[in-house]
């Protein structure tokens, strides 16, 4: 179930297609591409200002986090947009709205900080196709064309897992 901690009316939400065959990926954008993970791992939606934060460090580990009494790792995505992200909000900070999504994954639960969360779209099957040149990149699962858009569907619990000495490859 999706608990939004964030404003409603920063997250749209789409009509849902007719076809019982849809899956719900929420939308987030990171380095102006938009993406989308299965719904069933969000736990909530968080401010990144809301959470107790008692240790930051790291690029892609952005420290760890108390929520509702879980401790949890956040995992900052921006980090490869690191240096648009530093002239929005000056180094080293982050805007007090940055979205997190807490994730709750085969290994545990964690805090994605992105961007932004653009809503969540309903996919069919037949809307996704593969990406090129991906098949290295074990997390990604297609690239979906919903009404003029182009969305990155990953599988967050692959990518999650990837051990942090082994690089990750785009796509």
């Amino acid at each position: 179930m999706l608990h939004a901690a964030v404003p409603r009316a920063s997250v749209s939400r789409y009509p849902a297609p007719r076809s019982s065959a849809s899956r719900e990926f929420l939308s987030f954008m990171l380095d102006g591409q938009e993406y989308g993970l299965d719904c069933a791992r969000v736990q909530e939606l968080k401010l990144l200002g809301s959470l107790e934060r008692f240790a930051t460090d790291g690029e892609i580990i952005g420290g760890v986090a108390l929520s509702h009494g879980v401790i949890m790792p956040v995992v900052d995505m921006r980090a490869g947009g690191a240096q648009a992200m530093a002239a929005a909000t000056g180094p080293g900070r982050s805007a007090p709205d940055t979205d997190v999504i807490i994730l709750r994954l085969s290994s545990g639960i964690i805090g994605m900080v992105v961007e932004s969360v653009t809503g969540i779209v309903h996919v069919r099957p037949e809307a996704v196709q593969p990406l090129p040149g991906a098949s290295s990149a074990g997390y990604l699962i297609g690239i979906a064309r919903i009404d003029g858009r182009k969305v990155v569907l990953i599988d967050i619990d692959r990518l999650m897992s990837l051990s942090p000495r082994r690089p990750l490859r785009a796509a």
